[in-house]
């Protein structure tokens, strides 16, 4: 396994693989949920790079990127048994020099709603480092998890937008035995703001429960799912029944949906989602 920090270096050590070339682009301090998709990546491709890089540019002022949690060695001696050719740990430097000024701007209304509301900026930094990411790494395929679902379509949108040569691999969401999200952010919670923390699965349950048994007037689940998270005692950001393509919210359930939701437990920020089948 192969550890290089700057693209050039990058550059030659992927010219030297042959065959198809996955790619796990991850922001470090590896759980099941980024495993998961390095395995899934061994499996289908002849080489894999992972690339472990916290981007400043989508976290906003007062979020979390100073203390977001870190440990390089931790998170190469978890992939060194899984077969990785190439570990990308470049720097903010490296990635961000002096005088960068070319942004991706996401716009339309997919980027504009739930994340997009709650965090401005986020996808201008999420869509312009995933870009650099695949001109540096060049795979053939990239593999992302189904827990940011919005993020997997905003990344789905930028390469069918910018003719980007790359399949994107959505990848079922990890959950920890109760349910909850395995989420690097996870690290933030105490004891009892992780028992809590499982209200955001439990509030999608609800939904699929809710639906399940006919019920179909969106706004009458939203609420409940609220209710329910505000009883664990979460801050709610947003609860959401979308389609699952444009994350457009609807009123009346006719067909598939994606229940989302965003709400604090204590110190962090957590999300999920659940797609639901009437």
């Amino acid at each position: 396994m192969q550890v290089v920090r700057t693209i050039p270096l990058m550059r030659e050590a992927r010219a030297r693989l042959t065959g198809t070339v996955g790619f796990v682009p991850t922001m470090g301090y590896l759980h099941e949920g980024h495993l998961s998709l390095v395995r899934r990546a061994k499996q289908e491709c002849h080489h894999l790079v992972v690339s472990i890089f916290v981007n400043p540019a989508q976290f906003g002022p007062g979020e979390d990127y100073q203390r977001y949690p870190r440990d390089e060695a931790r998170d190469l001696c978890l992939l060194e048994p899984l077969g990785v050719d190439i570990v990308f740990i470049p720097t903010p430097e490296e990635m961000y020099p002096e005088g960068f000024c070319t942004w991706i701007d996401v716009t339309g209304p997919l980027a504009q709603r739930l994340e997009g509301a709650f965090r401005p900026g986020h996808f201008r930094g999420v869509a312009t480092v995933v870009a650099k990411l695949f001109n540096i790494v060049q795979p053939h395929r990239t593999y992302f998890g189904e827990k940011d679902a919005q993020q997997l379509r905003i990344v789905r949108q930028l390469v069918a937008d910018l003719n980007i040569p790359v399949e994107i691999v959505p990848c079922p969401t990890i959950r920890e035995p109760d349910g909850l999200a395995m989420s690097s952010r996870n690290t933030y919670l105490s004891p009892s703001e992780r028992e809590r923390a499982v209200a955001l699965y439990r509030a999608l349950l609800s939904a699929q429960e809710m639906i399940k048994a006919g019920l179909r007037d969106a706004s009458q689940i939203r609420r409940q799912m609220e209710d329910l998270l505000r009883q664990y005692g979460a801050k709610v950001d947003y609860v959401s029944i979308a389609h699952p393509d444009t994350l457009e919210e609807v009123e009346r359930i006719e067909g598939p949906v994606l229940a989302l939701v965003a709400a604090w437990v204590g110190p962090a920020r957590l999300i999920d989602n659940l797609l639901i089948k009437p």
